[in-house]
């Protein structure tokens, strides 16, 4: 077992898990949506996306690609939130949350991207 690819896969799937428990609930109650579990989300991901570095192959292009389309999302609905609660002080009204679940549903996107690709990836191994 290649300890590298073990590490590699779980904080792909990590970063997937976590912005999957972010994302599920209504979309514009801000109760079903913890930031915390957002700021975990973008740590994770930022994580993924330093480990794809390196790989030169083009499924490893198409990972960091998905990747960095994640950090941008994720970081987005992050500095949203910051502003809304931080900044303007309006706090997370139906409207915020909505948005920063939309972009954080984005990201999701792009994490099951790189998760069906790690798939394909492993099934196409041969030993």
């Amino acid at each position: 077992m290649n300890l590298e690819k073990v590490v590699f896969g779980f904080f792909i799937v990590l970063a997937a898990t976590l912005n999957f428990g972010f994302f599920v609930g209504d979309i514009d109650n801000p109760e079903h949506h913890h930031v915390f579990e957002l700021f975990a989300a973008i740590v994770v991901n930022l994580i993924a996306t330093v480990l794809k570095f390196g790989d030169r192959t083009q499924i490893g292009a198409i990972h960091l690609a998905t990747s960095l389309v994640a950090d941008l999302q994720l970081l987005a609905a992050g500095v949203t939130w910051a502003v809304a609660v931080h900044v303007t002080g309006e706090g997370m009204t139906p409207v915020v949350t909505s948005s920063v679940v939309s972009l954080a549903g984005g990201a999701l996107l792009a994490n099951l991207v790189s998760v069906t690709l790690l798939v394909v990836e492993t099934a196409m191994m041969r030993r």
